[in-house]
């Protein structure tokens, strides 16, 4: 595979790299990297979480019936 990979316009220009002693390095802050993944990747464990919480669950159910 050549050249750019397709990217999100958000994350135009992102750099990222390991150097030689493990350490991240990004040409972004961390901040905005996680606003980005907090718009638009869901937690996995968070959702689980939300499933097994009862309160959830009755929130999802009344959720569903109002929409109906």
């Amino acid at each position: 595979m050549e050249g750019k990979p397709e990217v999100n316009r958000d994350l135009e220009g992102f750099d990222i790299r390991i150097d030689e002693f493990g350490e991240i390095t990004s040409n972004f802050e961390i901040e905005r990297i996680n606003k980005f993944l907090n718009e638009h990747v869901d937690d996995k464990k968070l959702s689980e979480k939300n499933e097994k919480d009862p309160e959830h669950v009755d929130k999802k159910e009344k959720e569903e019936k109002d929409e109906a």
